[in-house]
Order: C-alpha cells, then sequence, then structure tokens
C-alpha cells in the first residue's frame, strides 16, 4: 500500500459520527447545519436538458469535453470576470472536470515534483480537507497558513518566510473561502502571482463559492480577473476551479472545470487521459445550459440573502458571528469547546453542526478552529429559521 495513506486523517464527518456515538438527540425532527450540500431546487433547465440528451450514455465522451461546453465555459469567464482583453481560448484555456474535489486532488499529483528536496504545498487554515490529502499523496508537505479574526480570515502570507516560498510547489488559494466567507482582494492576488513569478510555484484558486455573494455591485474578484489586469494575459502560473455545484443547485451533476495556464493545462489533461473520469454528453450538455443562464444563479444568491438576514437576525445578540463576505457558511465563535457544543446541541436540539477545530490543524500549538462551528445555511429559509432558534435555545441555557 502507499505508505502516504497513513498520513491521511479521518474526514471530519467521520469524526463527527464518532463525537455523536451514545448521544441520544432530543425528539424533534432533525436540522442539519453540518453538510455543504446545496439544498435549494436544481433549475429545470438543466433537468430538461439531461433528459433530451439521454441518448448520449451510448457514446464515450471526450477528456478534454466538448468544444461546445468549453466555449460556454469561455464565454461565461469573459462575462464573469472581464477577460475579453485575455488570450483565452475554449482549445487551450479550459478543461471540464467531473466535479472540482477530483480535481483538485488530481492536480496536485499531477504538478508536484516530489523528487526535490522539501516540497510543499501551501493552503488555507482551517480549510477544504482535500488540500491536505492531495498534499500527502503527491508526496510534498502540507504548510498551513492559519486564518484568524485577526487577518480577516485570510491567510497570513506574510509570515511565509522566503525559504518557505523557495520550497512552495502549489499554493492552493480559496476565495470565497470555506469555511471563513473571506474574500482575497485583488491588491493580496497581486502580490501573489507576482511571489509565485519570483519563486516557481504554481496558484491553483478554487473558487466554488464566487457566485454566492450579497452585494450585486461587487462580485468577489477571481484569480484569472486580476492576472490579465496585471497584463498577464496567458494566465502564467494561475489555475483556477469552478462548478455548479453551489452555483446552480446541482451538487449531484458533478460538473466543473480547470481553466488558466495553458502549458499547465496541457499536461494536466495528459494526466486526465489516463486518470480523470470523463463528463458524459447528457451532462455536458445541461452544463452548457446552466453556465449559459444567469436568472437562476441570481435567484440563488436571493434566497441566501434571506436566509442570512433571517438567521443573523435570531443569533446576533446571544453568539459572536458575523455575516461573511461571500458563500454559504456562518463561522461563529462559540466562546466554549466546540466538540462539547456540536455534541451537546445536537442532544439537547436534534441539530447538527461542525466542530471547527474538525476543519484546521494545529500551527504553533494553536487551532484557528478552536471553540468555533461551521454552519451551512443550504436548507430551506424555514429550517434555517428553525435551527437559528434552536442554536439561540441551546445557547441561553448555558
Amino acid at each position: 500500500m502507499n505508505p502516504n495513506l497513513n498520513q491521511l486523517h479521518p474526514y471530519p464527518f467521520q469524526k463527527i459520527a464518532e463525537l455523536y456515538q451514545g448521544v441520544e438527540p432530543a425528539t424533534k425532527d432533525l436540522i442539519s447545519f453540518a453538510i455543504g450540500e446545496p439544498k435549494h431546487k436544481t433549475p429545470d433547465i438543466i433537468l430538461e436538458a439531461v433528459q433530451q440528451n439521454l441518448s448520449g450514455f451510448s457514446n464515450y465522451p471526450l477528456t478534454a469535453g466538448s468544444p461546445e461546453l468549453r466555449e460556454s465555459i469561455k464565454h461565461w469567464l469573459i462575462q464573469r470576470f472581464n477577460l475579453g482583453q485575455s488570450n483565452i481560448t475554449e482549445d487551450k484555456n479550459i478543461l471540464p472536470v467531473n466535479g472540482t474535489r477530483e480535481a483538485l486532488f488530481a492536480f496536485a499529483q499531477a504538478v508536484v515534483d516530489n523528487t526535490k528536496p522539501n516540497a510543499s504545498i501551501l493552503m488555507p487554515n482551517p480549510f477544504y480537507q482535500i488540500y491536505e490529502g492531495a498534499a500527502f499523496l503527491s508526496g510534498a508537505k502540507p504548510v498551513f497558513l492559519s486564518c484568524t479574526k485577526e487577518t480577516n480570515f485570510s491567510p497570513d502570507f506574510s509570515k511565509v518566510t522566503p525559504a518557505q516560498w523557495d520550497d512552495c510547489q502549489l499554493l492552493y488559494l480559496c476565495s470565497p473561502g470555506n469555511p471563513t466567507g473571506s474574500v482575497v482582494d485583488a491588491e493580496q492576488i497581486v502580490q501573489l502571482i507576482e511571489l509565485a513569478e519570483k519563486h516557481d510555484f504554481i496558484i491553483a484558486s478554487d473558487e466554488c463559492y464566487s457566485e454566492i455573494y450579497f452585494d450585486e455591485e461587487k462580485p468577489p474578484v477571481g484569480l484569472l480577473e486580476v492576472a490579465a489586469t496585471m497584463g498577464n494575459l496567458d494566465f502564467k502560473r494561475c489555475v483556477v476551479f469552478h462548478s455548479l455545484s453551489k452555483r446552480s443547485n446541482a451538487p449531484g451533476l458533478r460538473s466543473g472545470f480547470v481553466a488558466g495556464d495553458a502549458e499547465i493545462l496541457k499536461k494536466f489533461l495528459l494526466f486526465r487521459t489516463y486518470h480523470g473520469c470523463a463528463m458524459s454528453q447528457p451532462i455536458q450538455m445541461a452544463s452548457i445550459a446552466a453556465w449559459n443562464d444567469e436568472k437562476h444563479v441570481k435567484e440563488n444568491r436571493d434566497q441566501y440573502r434571506l436566509k442570512f438576514d433571517a438567521v443573523l437576525d435570531v443569533l446576533g445578540d446571544v453568539l459572536e458571528v458575523d455575516k461573511p463576505e461571500a458563500g454559504f457558511y456562518l463561522w461563529p465563535d462559540v466562546q466554549m469547546n466546540d466538540e462539547i457544543f456540536t455534541r451537546d446541541v445536537y442532544a439537547q436540539q436534534n441539530l447538527k453542526v461542525v466542530p471547527g477545530s474538525y476543519l484546521a490543524r494545529s500551527v504553533d500549538g494553536v487551532n484557528p478552529g478552536e471553540n468555533r462551528i461551521r454552519m451551512a445555511l443550504v436548507a430551506t429559509i424555514e429550517e434555517c429559521i428553525e435551527g437559528a432558534e434552536r442554536l439561540r435555545a441551546f445557547i441561553k441555557s448555558q
């Protein structure tokens, strides 16, 4: 067996299941704020496109996807991130993937040169657990950059030493962040692109929450967008990951894409020709319909806006919690042990949340998720309000 498998930590939800062992929850219907699985209705345009193209299951799809799908993604990128002056093409700069979870993991396996001493991957802390697993199994060392209230819940890149930048082969950037909802600003991204050029590493920007934001006049900035404004019109060292799971409420569609540096994507396509699963034609057609439509995306944001306002109205005076810049998570400070909080609110209110410490690693003896919980406001507004009321009752009982 691959010895690097021994370095993998249990996934957070496995640890939560162990935490709940022996706990008998309150006799109420379960409400879960735990899993970040969108519960809004999948748009009809997606379902209809799948149904109308079922015959496509009889053909092997191409790993690179159809020209039509790549074209629709290109137009979406140009419109969303102002890339009209860039050199982006559907043939060289875009690769459809079956969900970004697998692509984020596979990317590290393709780009890390583990024959070099001290090969490392930098990542935010707390983080999407795939980043850490990808680092371990690529043979690289994960380096955790803590995101705290003092840093506006973004990584403090000023703490990275020149030697650490030299050892870095890949930087995972997550903006908007999971679980903090923080957005890395354009000035910081400019600095990261300059560092990537100076120290010879690749930036992999996970932007899967980029379309869930609250100010319609201020969408989160993207890596390719900033690269283009710098004159990096070929996106050298820059690769982004996008998905329809959150944007279009279609997590089961397993549809996303990778875009950016053509030379990197050429090698990643070669890797995926051997390793990756190609997207079936019906899913490609449904994806084209989704990327070509913004109406359902705006309606999706409207629903999240209402839920956040309602939940924060319930919790604002009993919990230290701020509205995030984007995404669908709350990241409150519960001011007590997050494991005990998670276990007891489940026992007393049949409400599930995620302990913040399960989503992070200790750095210099400090876990930035300690005493925090993650709440995914993905259910109906009625369930979210009821869940918030239960949480309020639990906190007041303490």
